[in-house]
């Protein structure tokens, strides 16, 4: 004779709402996960090179750049250099465009500037008017600028 195994499944009992807490329960579940990924993973990422913030500054005139920050520019002018110099809570910004074969340039300072891990100088040197007529078009000039802000502990990007 053949046995047969007969398995008995015991069947739970359903109250009325069970159904309906345990929904709830799931979806609380998966709004606590779904509110964690978007708290955490969707974070944008700080650009390092943007802008905090402009700079005021003030371009020297020859007369007031300090005299060491002076014999330098004095020793490099021949060449294009780019320099910087803090004194007195200051920090001096030099650029200079080396020798030119003729006088009436001019410098222009696009931009001076803070991010969160430097100082960017932005500038550009501007050829002489072909119409001035007093410009010495036979001797050498030495176009260079002395940006004058207030210090900060941060390197200077030149653009």
């Amino acid at each position: 004779m053949k046995e047969s195994h007969i398995r008995s499944c015991s069947t739970q009992k359903v109250y009325p709402g069970s159904r309906f807490l345990r929904a709830v329960k799931y979806g609380t579940c998966a709004l606590a996960a779904a509110a964690v990924c978007l708290l955490t993973g969707c974070a944008k990422e700080k650009d390092p090179m943007e802008k905090i913030k402009d700079l005021e500054f003030t371009v020297l005139a020859e007369e007031n750049i300090p005299g060491e920050l002076k014999a330098v520019i004095e020793e490099k002018k021949g060449n294009a250099f780019k320099v910087t110099y803090q004194d007195n809570g200051f920090l001096y910004i030099c650029i200079g465009y080396g020798e030119q074969v003729s006088g009436g340039y001019s410098i222009v300072v696009n931009a001076l500037y803070l991010t969160d891990n430097a100082i960017y100088a932005d500038t550009t040197l501007l050829g002489p008017d072909p119409s001035d007529t007093g410009v010495k078009k036979n001797s050498p000039s030495y176009p260079y600028i002395v940006i004058k802000t207030e210090f900060l502990d941060k390197p200077v990007v030149f653009n």
